[in-house]
């Protein structure tokens, strides 16, 4: 068999159809009905979508308790504090290029690194 001898499958409208009937009536479930008619998955969530039966999709619960709901929200808090913080500490630096600059300018050196060089300062 040579390599592009792959089959590919078309499947009918009303087939498609079918299928989701079937699935829709709890006769079946989907993984039976991939079984069944040798359909992938996958192909059978595409036709879902494209016929939006959204109730046939699965269903994700999460399931929390309240210990866990309050870390979240304990973490989410901390998370907005830091995120301030940061954005403090980057103005409060960009304030200090700013005066440097002005020092370095007035002081007559051409740069702030020239500046830093003469106080000695760790860029």
């Amino acid at each position: 068999m040579y390599r592009n001898d792959k089959v590919i499958r078309r499947y009918s409208e009303p087939f498609k159809l079918k299928i989701l009937a079937e699935r829709s009536t709890g006769k079946y479930t989907k993984s039976e009905l991939c079984k069944l008619y040798s359909i992938a998955p996958t192909t059978v969530n595409e036709w879902i979508k494209k016929y939006n039966r959204k109730d046939l999709m699965n269903t994700r619960v999460k399931v929390e308790t309240k210990d866990e709901i309050s870390r979240i929200k304990t973490l989410q808090k901390e998370i907005e504090q830091l995120k301030k913080l940061l954005l403090k500490k980057d103005l409060d630096t960009m304030i200090e290029e700013s005066y440097l600059e002005v020092a370095a300018e007035d002081l007559g050196y051409k740069s702030i690194a020239e500046l830093k060089k003469k106080l000695k300062i760790k860029p």
